[in-house]
């Protein structure tokens, strides 16, 4: 029953992989349970409902994608909008967060519109095959980064050198660098679950070692999200002067979907013959709906996660992966200290061992052709370098067009890109600086 709902046979992929699949992508997502609702407190939006919040949205949207959409995509609140909405619109704009969660609902209702218009998937199969090449290598490098960060390996640097050496004698770091070698090496042998070993083995030395706090319980009851929910401000998410934030946060949640759902599906071998994923209209369905419903539930937009890719080479490739993170995201409301107690020491190499990987779609990049290889590496080091992967995307909407009109060939590019160029031209002007 499982393999035809899910068309395991036809993916190669068996309940088994899904399952270890899943639980990879949990274990590597399951920290935006307690970050999200830490970032968003600098808003004003109360911890305890914000982190029931978090973990409902989780649940709905991830549901969701593995039921309707079948893809192995996990989904919850990103990470980059919650920061924008706590630091910058509220802190330094001065907008309440009820505001700000109004543009939220307002924008998922316009991607739905736009979902079952057809628009949305024109303009993913308007973007050219160097480009979604290009999200992977650059979601791959972010997720590096993040993830050597969550090591130890790398630190905040000081004025004029941004980042540099972390502490690599101390405790937590080299329990990192060995997890990270043990990950690699059981891959290198194939063995089945060798990430979800090597971070099962990394949290069990944290916790001998102390380098990691056992949880204070096993159980839990959630608090009730009532202080938040339906909270959000329509009537001022409407007014003009906050028109330039409500076209940011539009094009952010837009391009982070798209460039998700297209890296992660490249690395998956997902995309067909032309470079798209077919059926896309469903998960950004999915995605149009669940940033709806975190509005009301009280947090910030949601979507496929890029630390999906480490289901993906788990083996998991149908929409059963999802079905099990979301099952996992459910019991994290009762049972949250135990399945937020896994360190950063033990995933942080799972993101680097999965950003390596998908580093590799690289080689099907022209370096030859100038008019697509300037547009890609925009693409990439951006996304790492300014820590935002719409910052990388938009920058290649931008330059992509530009370039292929200046190589003479233009009538490559299609209107849908030029769409793009528009309102990534847009998301440019009116980012708040």
């Amino acid at each position: 029953m499982l393999e035809r709902f899910f068309g395991l046979r036809k993916a190669g992929t068996t309940p088994a992989r899904e399952i270890l699949g899943g639980l990879t992508t949990f274990v590597t997502v399951a920290y935006i349970i307690v970050v999200n609702p830490a970032i968003l407190e600098a808003a004003g939006i109360p911890r305890g409902p914000s982190m029931v919040a978090t973990v409902l949205t989780a649940f709905v949207g991830t549901l969701l994608m593995g039921l309707y959409a079948n893809r192995p995509f996990a989904v919850a609140p990103y990470m980059g909008e919650n920061a924008f909405v706590a630091f910058t619109v509220v802190k330094v704009l001065g907008f309440s967060w009820q505001t700000a969660l109004g543009a939220i609902f307002l924008g998922g209702i316009l991607f739905i519109l736009l979902t079952l218009s057809g628009l949305r998937q024109a303009l993913a199969n308007a973007i050219p095959r160097s480009l979604k090449h290009a999200f992977a290598v650059g979601i791959g490098l972010f997720l590096a980064f993040i993830g050597l960060n969550d090591m130890g390996l790398v630190a905040l640097g000081v004025p004029g050198a941004p980042v540099r050496l972390g502490a690599v004698t101390a405790p937590a770091t080299l329990i990192a660098i060995a997890t990270f070698i043990g990950m690699a090496l059981l891959q290198l042998r194939r063995v089945p679950g060798a990430i979800l070993i090597a971070i099962a083995g990394g949290t069990l030395a944290a916790f001998v070692t102390g380098v990691a706090p056992l949880p204070d319980a096993v159980v839990s009851l959630p608090p009730s999200i009532e202080p938040i929910f339906g909270r959000m401000d329509l009537a001022a998410a409407t007014s003009l002067g906050f028109l330039n934030v409500v076209l940011v946060v539009f094009v952010m949640d837009f391009v982070d979907t798209m460039g998700t759902l297209l890296g992660v599906s490249a690395r998956a071998g997902l995309l067909d013959d032309n470079g798209d994923l077919p059926q896309i209209e469903r998960p950004m369905l999915v995605d149009a709906v669940v940033t709806t419903l975190a509005a009301v539930l009280g947090t910030t937009t949601a979507g496929a996660y890029i630390e999906s890719a480490a289901g993906v080479e788990a083996g998991g490739r149908t929409g059963m992966v999802a079905v099990v993170c979301a099952l996992m995201f459910l019991l994290a409301l009762f049972f949250a200290p135990v399945l937020t107690a896994v360190p950063p020491a033990a995933y942080g190499p799972a993101l680097v061992l999965v950003g390596l990987m998908m580093t590799s779609s690289i080689l099907q990049i022209p370096f030859d052709r100038l008019e697509e290889w300037v547009p890609a590496f925009a693409v990439i080091v951006l996304m790492s370098f300014t820590y935002n992967i719409g910052v990388g995307m938009t920058a290649g909407f931008v330059l992509h067009p530009l370039f292929m009109a200046v190589a003479g060939r233009v009538r490559e590019v299609k209107a849908g890109m030029w769409a793009l160029f528009v309102l990534s031209v847009a998301f440019y002007a009116f980012f708040p600086g």
